[in-house]
């Protein structure tokens, strides 16, 4: 296992990548990695994250009250929601926070990433939500995450920006990376006329792909595992069509409820 000098360093390498790529400007962003129960390191408020040395990066414990940290340094004020995602999902070792333009814009448009136009992005990412808009530093934009926590690894933030977690600091960025990525090719198309989507009988084979490699993580082709008689996959939702049997001890009305909620957060009617 890795010390917690090279976490260190190893979050001030994904700052660097997240500054020289664009995804955030001047002090903007945070990034956070679990250490312990109830340690975790992350990078300080005030500082361009693409210039950050190891001595910038604090350690706080699970509430986000400093454990330890350098003369000058302290915790961003969003280490409330990076401590909500780690409470809700046990998995998660590591948070990244940045404001991707295009995936930004997305989020400012009110328009989530739920199309399915390629193979990698619907594999990895399933569809992005758009979480509502918070007051940055309040537990607003914690209380508008944690609802997607249970089914998606992803979010966009209205107005804000956006928030990838994984099991791993390396996957949680490479999750922020994808999201732009698909959000870049998802504005061209639009410009070229509109994508061409995928069919839902496509999507649902690359669900089932996902499910044979056996990938961490949450991801909307695990809730649909839980719908029998119902749709096909999150992508191509169809409220029309009433969810009869779930699989496991989830009750039907349950189901119809989480379903709803995500087909209004994507926008699908």
């Amino acid at each position: 296992m890795a010390s917690e000098y090279e976490i260190k360093k190893q979050i001030c390498e994904i700052g660097r990548r997240i500054y020289d790529k664009g995804m955030v400007a001047s002090n903007d962003g945070n990034i956070s990695v679990r250490i312990s129960e109830n340690e975790f390191l992350c990078t300080p408020t005030g500082v361009s994250k693409g210039f950050m040395t190891p001595e910038y990066i604090c350690k706080v414990d699970r509430d986000g009250k400093v454990i330890q940290a350098n003369q000058g340094f302290k915790p961003s004020s969003e280490i409330k929601m990076h401590m909500r995602v780690y409470k809700k999902r046990p998995d998660v070792m590591s948070v990244v926070h940045a404001h991707p333009i295009y995936a930004t814009s997305f989020a400012i448009a009110g328009i989530p990433l739920s199309a399915p136009i390629m193979p990698e992005a619907v594999i990895t990412l399933g569809c992005v939500p758009i979480a509502e808009y918070g007051t940055p530093s309040t537990e607003e934009i914690p209380d508008a995450v944690e609802k997607y926590l249970e089914h998606f690894d992803a979010v966009l933030l209205e107005n804000h920006g956006a928030l990838s977690f994984s099991d791993s600091l390396l996957n949680a960025y490479h999750k922020m990376e994808s999201l732009e990525f698909y959000a870049q090719l998802l504005f061209n198309a639009k410009m070229l006329g509109g994508p061409k989507e995928l069919s839902p009988a496509q999507v649902q084979r690359l669900y089932e792909i996902r499910q044979a490699f056996g990938m961490k993580g949450k991801h909307p082709a695990d809730l649909c595992l839980n719908m029998k008689g119902g749709t096909a996959n999150c992508h191509n939702c169809n409220p029309s069509k009433k969810i009869t049997e779930t699989a496991g001890s989830a009750s039907a009305d349950v189901v119809a409820e989480i379903t709803k909620r995500v087909m209004e957060q994507l926008g699908i009617k």
